[in-house]
Formats: structure tokens, C-alpha cells, sequence
């Protein structure tokens, strides 16, 4: 059982996307994964309204979340850890330092993962992990980077959540394709913005 956490800030949008599209993926195909999602400021706090009525009508639920703050038990459990953002990794890795090797923020994560190449069949996923982790700099966590950081649309119209749902897809369409090597079906996202949702 692989267990991923997902991480972001309130806990209430990013990582709450990112978390149901992916357990979704896996669900389907299958793996062993368990994947949560959790956040670096004040807990149980309801979803946002705009990601619910997102995430519906792609056919997930996630009315019930509840925002969660990140633990060091949750880190220390977790064999990957994915920020939505540079500061999230920042965060994990000042809270637990041994998480460094196998927390990443997810862009980063799909692009080193892609240069080093699928995981073989038979090797674990650990190692895999190591293999994307080397060379890597603690100094690349500082700052913000568009390469890196999945930007917030919280406070912004529906459009951004519906684009942001859109870009959680691809990548965690790419995560599960190089990790687990197997063929995936494009998601229903989306992608269409009625003339309710222009108004809004």
C-alpha cells in the first residue's frame, strides 16, 4: 500500500482536487494506494463551494471534507508527499526533515519524474523515488515558481477552479502513467463554463 498526502494551505481547495482526481484514478485501476490530503492552517473548515460544484460535476463528492492540519505522524507515515506549492514542501520538510527525500511539490515531481523515466515493473516504488530525488536542492524549495507551484484560485471566479481542476488532471494523469505504468483514460473534466457560471 503506497500512501500519498497532499498538501496545500487551507486544505479546502488544491489539495482537496488534487487528492479526490487521483484517489479516483487509482480507485479504477486498481492499486494499492491510499492517498489524503491535508493542509498547513486551521482545520475543519468546509470545502469551498466552488470546488464541490467543480468537482460534482465530474462526478466526485467532497461535501463531507472537513480541512485537516498536517501532522508530523501524517509525514512521517506518508511514502510521498506533494505540495501544491513550493511553501508546502518548505513546510513539510521544516516539521519533519527527514520527509525531504520523498516530498515534492506535484509539478516538480511529474517533470523530474519524466526525465528519469516510468518506474520499472518490479522495482519498488522507494526506489523509484530516490531516482527522482537525486541531485536535488534544498535551495530550489525557496521562492515561488510558476514550474513548480499550482496557483490558487481561491477568491477568483469559476473559471480558475474549473482551470485548475483541468491542470490537477493532466498531472495526476502523468503521476499515475510513470509511476505505476499503466495506460489511462483521459478524466471527465470540467471544462465547460455555462453561462451561469460566466456570470458569476
Amino acid at each position: 500500500m503506497t500512501k500519498i498526502l497532499v498538501l496545500c494551505t487551507a486544505n479546502v481547495c488544491r489539495s482537496v482536487m488534487a487528492a479526490a482526481l487521483l484517489d479516483r484514478r487509482l480507485t479504477a485501476l486498481g492499486v494499492a494506494a491510499s492517498v489524503r490530503s491535508a493542509g498547513i492552517l486551521r482545520p475543519n473548515h468546509p470545502v469551498s463551494p466552488e470546488v464541490a460544484s467543480v468537482l460534482a460535476r465530474s462526478g466526485l463528492d467532497v461535501s463531507s471534507h472537513r480541512s485537516r492540519v498536517v501532522s508530523v505522524e501524517d509525514l512521517v507515515a506518508s511514502d510521498l508527499v506533494l505540495g501544491m506549492a513550493r511553501e508546502h514542501v518548505r513546510h513539510a520538510v521544516a516539521v519533519v526533515p527527514g520527509v525531504w527525500p520523498r516530498a515534492f511539490t506535484l509539478k516538480e515531481f511529474v517533470r523530474r519524474g519524466g526525465a528519469v523515466g516510468c518506474r520499472a515493473p518490479a522495482e519498488p516504488v522507494a526506489a523509484w523515488l530516490s531516482r527522482i530525488h537525486h541531485g536535488r536542492s534544498r535551495s530550489a524549495l525557496l521562492g515561488e515558481s510558476l514550474d513548480d507551484d499550482v496557483p490558487d484560485p481561491a477568491g477568483a471566479e469559476i473559471q480558475a477552479y474549473i482551470a485548475t481542476e483541468f491542470n490537477l488532471g493532466q498531472l495526476t494523469t502523468r503521476l499515475v502513467q510513470l509511476c505505476w505504468g499503466l495506460p489511462v483514460q483521459p478524466l471527465a473534466c470540467s471544462l465547460t463554463i455555462s453561462v451561469e457560471d460566466r456570470a458569476r
